[in-house]
Order: structure tokens, then sequence, then C-alpha cells
């Protein structure tokens, strides 16, 4: 599966007889799948349906489920559901009499959800189920189009986040280059700071003692360790714009572990060549963490 964002929206008209609706699906970034749904009267039973349908479809995400159905030429009428409005009255009544308080009104109880419905006069059952079936039909239509809409964004993400990696192996390249010419400038620097000292001295610089304070700063100062692990934070993170969603998680995780390694290079930098690439790869670290957080 490619890789998906968690952004994305579906607008879809279904009609069946005298009856049109409308399904809009929109979603946005969350930590787990958030499956929310505004349904009219009557269509409750359904509720379990839709939300394993999206379970099923996407992995994560904050994701709204809106339906809006309009029956023109089919009168309304109101209908008490009794089942709920006895379970109500008897909540209420209990709970009033635990907790000494005054019973509430009746109209109260009836402006709770599903005591109240809104029927058609003239839909059957029979005709009730193969409209609610076609709803139903279209739903998965819709939810189709949600998540095509967000794998047409998440090929922009893979891309930008593919080119930002690029940039990351330019830069760790070039670091490896500094760490070579390292070791020779800390020794020249060492040479040159030892030499201003001395000026007014006799005293003889120690060669094998330079090259042993030389090796010990070149040690402080090697990031070998941290090049090879930012080119394995680069393979895994190519690996899995490759395998596809689900990778948002894992793909945040690397760009926490980029973004560890980049601060210990820019920590460790000796020069300002290097330096200004740890000031680099952080900028662009930054970057990817932002993009990944759009990654389902």
């Amino acid at each position: 599966m490619p890789i998906s964002s968690m952004t994305g929206f579906a607008r879809l008209e279904g009609t069946w007889g005298n009856h049109r609706w409308t399904w809009e699906l929109k979603s946005v970034n969350s930590r787990g799948l958030d499956i929310r749904h505004r349904l009219p009267s009557g269509m409750d039973a359904h509720e379990r349906t839709i939300k394993k349908a999206v379970s099923v479809v996407l992995n994560r995400g904050n994701v709204n489920c809106n339906l809006a159905i309009d029956s023109t030429d089919a009168p309304a009428t109101i209908q008490v559901n009794e089942q709920a409005l006895r379970g109500a009255i008897m909540i209420a009544k209990d709970a009033a009499k635990e907790h000494g308080l005054e019973a509430p009104r009746i109209g109260d109880i009836m402006a709770l959800r599903g005591v109240m419905e809104v029927a058609d006069q003239n839909l059957s059952d029979n005709d009730r189920t193969a409209r609610d079936a076609a709803i139903l039909k279209s739903f998965d239509q819709a939810l189709a189009e949600l998540a095509a809409d967000r794998q047409i964004e998440g090929a922009k993400l893979a891309d930008i986040i593919a080119e930002q990696v690029d940039q990351i192996e330019g830069l760790v390249s070039q670091a490896r280059t500094c760490t070579k010419e390292q070791t020779v400038a800390i020794q020249a620097r060492l040479e040159a700071r030892l030499k201003e000292a001395l000026a007014n001295s006799r005293v003889e610089i120690d060669e094998g003692r330079l090259l042993q304070e030389v090796g010990i700063l070149a040690l402080k100062a090697d990031v070998a360790e941290e090049l090879d692990r930012l080119d394995a934070h680069i393979s895994a993170t190519r690996d899995l714009l490759e395998q596809g969603s689900p990778a948002g998680r894992k793909l945040d995780f690397l760009a926490q572990e980029f973004g560890r390694e980049a601060n210990t290079l820019a920590s460790k930098a000796a020069d300002n060549a290097l330096s200004s690439i740890g000031l680099d790869l952080k900028v662009i670290v930054d970057q990817i963490r932002e993009q990944v957080q759009n990654i389902e």
C-alpha cells in the first residue's frame, strides 16, 4: 500500500427513489484512529457498521463521517421510540430518587437523542432496509475516495521526504570529507597556539607530546559513529517509504534519531565547516519531522 497522508476529503451524493443523500468524509492528523460521525435520526443502528468499515480501510487519523438525507417528496412524521422512552423515564426516576433530585420533566426526556425519531410516513420496513443498504454502499464508495485522496497527498509527502533524505545524504558525505581534514586542522591550531605561548621562551615543542594531544582532541571530535548511524537511518527511511503505509510512527521515530545524531555531530564539530554541516542537518531534520506528522 503506498504511503498515505492522514489528511483527506471525500464528498459523494446518492439517490434511492425520492431519497437523496450526501456523505462528507474528512480526516486530519491524529495519534491513532479516532472515528466520529453525525448521522440523521433513524441511522443510529448503522454506527458500528460505519466504524468497522473505516477501521478496515484506515489505520490512523481523526475521521469525521457526516450524512445528510433529503426525502423531497416523502411526507415525514415524528414518532416516539417507546422502548427508549420507557428506559429513559425509568433511569431518570431512579436517579432522582437516589440523589434526592426533582423528577425530570417529560420535555427534557423527549429531547434525549433516540427518543423522538423522524420517520418517513410512506416508507415500509423493506423499503427502509433497501434505502439504508444503498446509503451504506455509497458510504463504502466515499470511504474509498477518501483513502485515494489520502494516498495522493501521501505520495507528495513521500517525494518531499525522499528529497530531504537525499539532502541529508549529501551533507553526510561532506561531513566525512571534513573529518579527514579535521585532524590536520587540529594539529595546525594547536601548534600555532603553542608557538604563540612559547614565543618568548627557549622551550622547544615536543613533537611526540604534540601528536599525543592532537590524537586526544581528534578522538573527542571524532564523528564517524554518528555519520555511520545517519547512513543507517537514511537507508531505513528509504525502505519505509518504499514499503508504504502504515509508516508514520516509524518515520517519526527515525526523525527523532536523525535529530539526535545531528545534535551530537554539531556539538563535536571542531571546525566551522563541520559545524555548519551540523546546523544544516538540524534544519532539514526539523523539516522532516513536520512532514512525517502528516503520514499515516
